[in-house]
């Protein structure tokens, strides 16, 4: 039973084996060098956290699962390098924009250094983080997006300390800049080519691909590029051609069909005397965040090993034809290698149960519709269960409108609610237990799933899952082993309707409610939200001022014990207040003038004064989620 309540979650799909159910029903993380060993469990994880003052909501990233994929993205091209006998090599570069934080960074360049894997820089920025960081020699430095003279000038001076740094013209009016930087500096810069294919891709990132995407180059528009360069006698500084596949693209005929155009640029370009060497693909290489394995918007048909032996076939194929030699293939794969690696970690605050197991008795002289509401469940029958939720919907409403014209008091109307919850909840157990309801009854009662109110910000943390509906997987941390007896969504700590998730990746699909437990009075109820090291660590907004989360790194010893690596608090609230503009001193001062008034006018007297202000400073230093004030370790 317990393997059918952790296969419910869809966990033995999409977690590609990184998570896995302990003995006493606990999700713990796999240690990937170490895969029979047991897991690390994540409640533990989270009440050793406690226990040091680092509270939930948090951000866990395990760095072993970060070195998992990009060892896993290399391995999969040299065996496709070496299955297809190509002769070129492969060189990655992780795009900065999927994940900027200093310790994801560092940690991909230090797992990267065997394989000379590289970084890509979108804003100057972004360059100027990628430059302070000891790239291995032969590792690329791309930059990408619109560069002004300062960001062109950097990229070609970096080459003279040993950085491998390729500036990607982007438009026709940058490329004037970049000759005009490199005749002022007397250096000759290495440079690529974004060029716009025509091919679409399909999925969530679909305007990103084809000739209406934002950046690259018409045709028409790399032919005077051309001819620009060579009358600059540059030309033999074009080294790279870069053409972006899409995001996140859910078929690998897309792949493969966009590599094909791709490579006949190439060709043509080497053709007209250009000495290019690279071959830049972008991104593209999709995660599967339902484990549906299928052409979905939040899956993909394909894996990680089709992605690169479709990509090394098909560049060898074109090239071979055309007697050109192998090119160095580069990816700009990031939401591959870091997805995996982050989770949001949460507790649950309180739950709204839309149903009640006590039945309810009418009062004597209650109005006769209470009864009438309480004897559905003497007719209730698979057959008559449409007939069923029709009277209970029927019912409450009419005496809803009793209530509004004055006809039945408070208390009536709360029996008729509490009657009405008793009636739901019968209908459900009889639904769960009833494989052919219709689908329009399954419908209707989804409108009376429950509420559980988690702690964390869905704006904050989750951006892509409020933006564009991202799916990601969400599952209890603990009691894996008993069978979840409730239905509900996920509402956040913020005071927006927005603030929920109502879809949910399952074991059989996608549903629009999570199977979770019953909270127990005195023990906190954790869930994980998995898969989010991709943009969601930086997209976030400040609504309701809520900040960034804490956020630790873990990591399995010699001995394959999980340990803390690091730990970065989250934002205060007076951190926050300054960056929205609020000075937190002159904040403080004005609330104090406020209650030195309350004081004179009698209203607070010196003790309250001092309570008051002493419990706004916490605030002010505190941090911006639930705080728990005794935090339990059950």
């Amino acid at each position: 039973m317990s393997d059918e309540i952790f296969q419910s979650y869809g966990i033995h799909r999409w977690s590609q084996g990184m998570f896995a159910q302990l003995d006493n029903g606990d999700l713990g993380l796999v240690n990937p060098a170490r895969p029979d060993a047991p897991p690390a469990s994540l409640p533990d994880l989270l009440h050793n956290l406690d226990a040091r003052g680092i509270h939930t909501p948090v951000l866990v990233r395990v760095g072993a699962f970060l070195r998992r994929q990009l060892e896993a993205l290399n391995a999969s091209f040299a065996k496709a390098i070496a299955a297809n006998d190509y002769q070129g090599t492969y060189r990655g570069v992780f795009p900065i924009k999927v994940n900027q934080q200093a310790e994801v960074i560092d940690r991909i360049v230090e797992y990267g250094r065997p394989f000379q894997f590289g970084l890509e820089a979108g804003s100057k920025p972004e360059l100027i983080l990628a430059l302070s960081r000891d790239l291995p020699k032969g590792a690329l430095l791309i930059c990408n997006g619109i560069k002004d003279p300062e960001f062109i000038r950097l990229g070609i001076l970096a080459r003279k300390a040993g950085i491998n740094c390729v500036l990607v013209i982007e438009s026709p009016g940058e490329a004037d800049t970049v000759i005009a930087e490199a005749r002022r500096l007397g250096e000759m810069p290495a440079l690529g080519v974004r060029i716009k294919l025509t091919r679409r891709v399909t999925g969530n990132w679909a305007d990103s691909s084809g000739d209406r995407s934002t950046f690259g180059l018409t045709t028409k528009e790399v032919v005077d590029l051309v001819d620009k360069l060579r009358d600059a006698e540059m030309l033999d500084c074009l080294v790279l051609q870069h053409a972006h596949l899409g995001s996140q693209v859910p078929q690998v005929i897309d792949i493969r069909q966009a590599v094909d155009e791709a490579c006949r640029f190439y060709t043509e370009l080497r053709r007209l005397g250009v000495p290019l060497q690279y071959l830049d693909l972008g991104g593209g290489l999709g995660i599967d965040y339902t484990g549906e394995a299928r052409a979905s918007e939040n899956s993909i048909n394909y894996t990680m090993d089709e992605y690169c032996a479709n990509i090394v076939e098909t560049v060898k194929y074109q090239m071979d034809e055309a007697e050109v030699p192998h090119p160095t293939l580069v990816t700009e794969s990031g939401r591959a290698i870091v997805a995996y690696s982050s989770m949001l970690l949460s507790d649950i605050l309180e739950a709204s149960y839309f149903d009640r197991s006590a039945p309810i008795t009418p009062e004597e002289d209650d109005h006769h519709m209470l009864s009438d509401m309480a004897a559905i469940v003497s007719y209730l029958t698979p057959r008559r269960v449409q007939e069923c939720l029709n009277d209970a919907e029927y019912y409450r409403e009419e005496l809803r409108a009793l209530f509004r014209r004055g006809v039945i008091g408070i208390e009536e109307v709360a029996r008729a609610e509490q009657i009405f919850l008793y009636v739901i909840g019968r209908i459900k157990d009889l639904v769960a237990q009833t494989p052919d309801v219709p689908a329009e009854v399954r419908e209707e009662l989804s409108a009376h799933r429950d509420i559980y109110r988690a702690n964390f910000s869905l704006f904050q943390s989750l951006p892509d899952v409020w933006a564009i509906d991202q799916l990601v997987p969400i599952a209890p941390l603990q009691r894996l082993n008993e069978t979840p007896g409730r239905r509900a969504v996920l509402s956040d700590i913020t005071c927006d309707s927005d603030g929920k998730i109502d879809h949910f990746v399952l074991g059989d699909g996608i549903g629009n409610a999570l199977p979770v437990h019953e909270l127990q009075p005195g023990t906190r109820y954790f869930i994980g939200i998995f898969l989010v090291g991709a943009y969601q660590e930086t997209l976030g907004d400040l609504h309701n001022l809520f900040g960034d989360t804490n956020i630790v790194t873990v990591d399995f010893n010699e001995d394959g014990v999980l340990e803390l690596q690091s730990e970065v608090e989250g934002d205060t609230v007076a951190e926050v207040m300054a960056y929205v503009e609020y000075e937190p001193k002159q904040c403080l001062d004005a609330f104090k003038r406020i209650v030195e008034r309350g004081v004179r006018e009698g209203a607070l007297n010196p003790a309250q004064r001092r309570m008051l202000m002493q419990t706004y400073r916490d605030a002010l230093s505190g941090y911006t989620y639930y705080e728990h004030e005794e935090q339990e370790h059950a």
